[in-house]
């Protein structure tokens, strides 16, 4: 099994908020793709799309994803990165792909307001446009094709894990302890900094008081 998990599939499939369950789930990191190209680019999405329009917009996405190097994480990219192939090769690389498949009219009702969301519509597009031109993409990429109908997040994640943990080899299953050992430690010398910083503060707080005290003295 390859050491990511990449989550693809239309606006409002849940590729976030499964993805955040899932990693959790497997002891994985979580990288939204969507927050990293605007923390890199210092715009929202939207902002983007007003100021370069949508070719300009896919450039910066597949510039980005394609530039991601993470391991043992799940990676939830917007739904018009299929677009960007320089992009999908390495996600493909890295990554096992995992297609949140809906229907259309789930996809509608979730959706809400197109140009919040930041969704990459083609000028005079539709959403029935945009999904009827995504499937054949998500298709085409999906090593794992997950149907959300009738499905909760939870049942979503609890079939996603099901899938990916009778795949994972003994080295994989290996790695994740390692990465969680790693993570704890870190933890733990964070908590030892802060302890020795708090004991600090405590210290100058005491000769302060020590100091107001004598002063008043005099």
């Amino acid at each position: 099994m390859k050491p990511n998990i990449t989550m693809i599939g239309m606006p409002s499939s849940g590729k976030s908020t499964i993805g955040v369950l899932l990693a959790k789930r497997l002891g994985f990191s979580f990288v939204d793709v969507d927050i990293v190209i605007q923390e890199k680019e210092g715009r929202l999405l939207k902002e983007i799309i007003a100021q370069e329009g949508m070719d300009g917009f896919l450039k910066v996405e597949e510039r980005i994803n394609a530039g991601l190097d993470v391991t043992l994480s799940v990676i939830a990219p917007g739904g018009s990165v299929i677009y960007g192939e320089r992009a999908m090769e390495h996600l493909k690389e890295i990554s096992e792909v995992v297609y949140l498949k809906m229907s259309y009219e789930e996809m509608e009702n979730r959706i809400g307001n197109v140009v919040d969301r930041g969704v990459a519509l083609k000028p005079g597009f539709t959403l029935r446009d945009l999904y009827n031109e995504r499937v054949p993409y998500y298709e085409k990429y999906a090593d794992i094709t997950i149907d959300e109908e009738g499905k909760t997040p939870g049942e979503t994640v609890d079939a996603l894990r099901d899938i990916i943990e009778g795949m994972m080899d003994r080295s994989m299953i290996e790695r994740i302890v390692e990465e969680q050992k790693k993570i704890l430690e870190e933890k733990d010398r964070k908590i030892e900094a802060y302890e020795a910083e708090i004991a600090a503060l405590k210290e100058e707080l005491a000769l302060f008081r020590a100091e107001e005290t004598g002063g008043c003295g005099n």
